[in-house]
């Protein structure tokens, strides 16, 4: 009897059904739209139809959202009769940049004097509040921006080498955090209006083209770095001694490979986060230094200085209910936009939602 021939089919192997992408959450998403005309607003509001900032009208003074000429033409967006050519920039819009002042000049070449005025009212020296709120969201922007770089250049090496590295580097480098957070805020911030408000040290910075706005930024640097470099130390050193990482170690895994392939991954959603809180608090933190003088100052705009001045002009007789209703909202909006996108991020980037 013959011999059947073995079978020279071998086992198909077996499918490998990739992992889906993770995919921003829709609150993630509507966060970035939101965020995303903010800060277009802020970028090209030299070029927007706006009356300038500045530009006091006494008689239009607390005028409500809609009431007058929603377009006129503004006789202060030329210069007065012996004036240089760039004074009505000046006068209207305060100190710009070389590319903010060229916005201004497109602006005038394209629309000529004519302007959008009124849509959010007025204040009560007849100032365009629409063109205010444009205008104070670069100052909150930059306020968030130079939170956030700080906090990343800064804040995350200082606390990720401190705990990879432990031992004596990390007890220095945590020392050094607990001596900065030991200082009062409110007692540094004083020492500052005070030392800079002598005569002799305000000329100093001036011919130097350091400005008040310039040393508030510098304090808003020195302090919203300390809190990341702290959770970001804390977070290493449970990560440096989890067992996936202890495994790539015996496994002859390079520092490198296990940094970028272990570490960081699991480091990146606690980052986001932080950094979503970070930056709101250090928006609402530039308030607090106004209040004490260091911060933003008239004629100068921000968000926050607007919704203070809003505040008091809620009396019951006569309240200006838009001064402090449409500053307020930008400034929730955005902070809420602010929180929705870190949380979003943490779900995407933290790979233990993914398991």
């Amino acid at each position: 009897m013959a011999r059947s021939e073995p079978s020279a089919v071998s086992a198909a192997p077996p499918e490998v059904i990739p992992r889906p992408r993770p995919q921003l959450p829709t609150s993630g998403r509507l966060a970035v739209v939101v965020l995303g005309l903010v800060v277009l607003v802020a970028v090209v509001v030299p070029l927007m139809p706006l009356p300038s900032p500045r530009t006091v009208d006494t008689a239009r003074s607390l005028e409500p959202p809609l009431a007058g000429r929603l377009l006129e033409e503004l006789p202060e967006l030329e210069p007065r009769e012996g004036e240089a050519a760039d004074a009505w920039i000046d006068r209207g819009f305060g100190e710009l940049g070389p590319i903010s002042r060229l916005m201004v000049r497109a602006r005038v070449a394209i629309c000529g004097r004519w302007a959008v005025s009124g849509l959010l009212g007025r204040d009560e020296l007849g100032r365009d509040l629409c063109a205010r709120i444009c205008w104070g969201a670069r100052v909150s922007l930059a306020v968030a921006v130079v939170a956030a770089l700080v906090t990343l250049v800064v804040g995350v090496p200082w606390g990720a080498v401190a705990g990879w590295a432990g031992g004596r580097v990390d007890d220095a480098m945590m020392r050094a955090v607990d001596v900065l957070n030991s200082i009062p805020l409110v007692f540094l911030v004083v020492f500052l209006v005070t030392v800079l408000g002598e005569d002799s040290i305000r000329l100093a910075l001036d011919s130097l083209g350091i400005g008040r706005l310039a040393i508030f930024f510098l304090v808003v640097a020195a302090v919203s770095w300390l809190s990341m470099a702290r959770i970001v130390r804390g977070r290493l050193l449970e990560l440096r001694d989890a067992t996936y990482v202890e495994a790539a170690r015996a496994s002859g895994a390079s520092p490198a490979r296990i940094l970028l392939r272990h570490v960081v991954p699991n480091l990146a959603g606690t980052v986001v986060v932080t950094l979503s809180l970070t930056v709101p608090r250090m928006m609402l933190f530039e308030s607090f230094l106004s209040f004490l003088g260091l911060g933003v100052q008239p004629p100068d705009v921000s968000w926050r200085l607007l919704a203070n001045a809003g505040l008091k002009a809620l009396i019951p007789l006569d309240p200006a209910w838009w001064l402090f209703l449409f500053p307020s909202a930008a400034l929730a909006v955005t902070l809420l936009a602010l929180g929705f996108l870190g949380d979003a991020l943490e779900a995407v980037l933290d790979p233990r939602r993914h398991r």
